[in-house]
């Protein structure tokens, strides 16, 4: 069963805040549900909502299908996310998402058998529904 309580959080705060500070981007860090460890991302100087825009570009032309247009926010998944047409931002997620996970992590989930075992869940917002992320270059 996948946990993750304040000290968790405060262990693994460190590493979260130096991948975001190296890539000079702002955001904070909770706890939801005690089961995810939540960062969310508020302004920095990657360019996350116009990369996902070019990517979902990309991928709606290549099924020959109107892209899907994203404006303001987004919830990144931790899954693909470091698969970005952009090298530097595929990066910081692949840094990003290995703090997150932290030298404890573990998945022995089977999705086949509907079998769910992790330490924790990761979930990374790009903005917020009522706040979007803010580029600045």
């Amino acid at each position: 069963m996948a946990y993750v309580s304040q000290e968790m959080k405060k262990a693994l705060a460190p590493a979260i805040k130096a991948v975001l500070a190296k890539y000079n981007v702002k955001g904070t860090i909770a706890v939801r549900h005690h089961s995810s460890l939540v960062v969310n991302l508020k302004e920095g100087a990657l360019d996350f909502i116009g990369q996902a825009n070019a990517d979902n570009k990309a991928a709606a032309e290549w099924r020959g299908q109107e892209p899907h247009v994203i404006e303001g926010n987004y919830q990144a998944n931790p899954n693909y996310a470091h698969e970005s047409g952009s090298n530097k931002i595929g990066r910081f997620f692949e840094e990003l998402i290995a703090a997150m996970k932290g030298p404890n992590f573990f998945d022995d989930s089977d999705t086949q058998t509907d079998y769910f075992h992790r330490s924790h869940y990761i979930d990374i917002n790009v903005g917020q529904w009522d706040k979007p992320y803010v580029f600045k270059k």
